[in-house]
């Protein structure tokens, strides 16, 4: 089975990032290599990922936002695919092999996905029962080479939306995604992170990806024209 590396955009995860690269150190496929890297954090991230069992690699930024982020941890990686996940998320123990196998069996597929649960901050114990299709960093195994060709994350404005525009750019550029059945991910619910609740300054960043995504087939249709 190929190689993996895994990228983890981090902002003041100081709090959950530790049981994060538990949940990638139990992994049945091991990493070669973790890149985590810190968006301008004011917490202490570099002692919390002491005493990790893991190859890991730090990186620091100015604050830029998890787009950037991620794109500057998958630079740093030589791996032939690429696992990315959110600083205060988690994967159930079997989530990387399954995705392995599913894209080493299905050559023609770019990218795949998982389901996932979301989890309250309070309650690690107690998941949502609900599953949901998981399109997020947290559930996505990549190719490099699909990777690279797309091109940088972008961050819009809010620091909302960044990987809902980069999805749609992989699937502009032709590439297939698919997704798992399984739920392989929790997805952390806590005050404070972005995925917490509505903002309207935030939420302008979904509004800025839907008006990207328009002006990109424009162009394309006139291009075709």
């Amino acid at each position: 089975m190929s190689g993996y590396g895994v990228v983890i955009p981090a902002f003041n995860a100081s709090t959950t990032i530790a049981e994060t690269l538990q949940s990638v150190a139990a992994q049945t496929v091991r990493a070669e290599l973790v890149v985590i890297v810190d968006d301008g954090s004011t917490d202490d991230l570099a002692s919390a990922i002491v005493g990790a069992d893991l190859p890991v690699k730090l990186l620091r930024q100015d604050n830029a936002g998890p787009g950037s982020a991620t794109t500057r941890g998958i630079a740093a990686l030589s791996t032939p695919f690429v696992a990315t996940l959110d600083a205060d998320d988690l994967w159930l123990p079997t989530k990387i092999g399954a995705q392995l196998a599913y894209l080493e069996r299905s050559p023609q597929t770019a990218g795949v996905f998982t389901h996932q649960r979301n989890f309250r901050h309070d309650q690690p114990d107690l998941p949502d029962p609900t599953a949901t299709p998981g399109w997020s960093r947290t559930t996505m195994v990549i190719r490099r080479s699909v990777a690279d060709a797309v091109g940088p994350i972008v961050d819009p404005p809010g620091g909302r939306g960044e990987m809902i525009d980069w999805i749609a750019r992989v699937r502009e550029a032709g590439f297939a995604l698919d997704m798992l059945d399984e739920v392989l991910a929790l997805r952390r619910i806590r005050p404070g992170s972005l995925s917490y609740g509505r903002d309207g300054a935030r939420d302008r960043g979904y509004l800025e990806v839907v008006r990207a995504a328009m002006l990109r087939r424009a162009q394309n249709r006139q291009g075709s024209g």
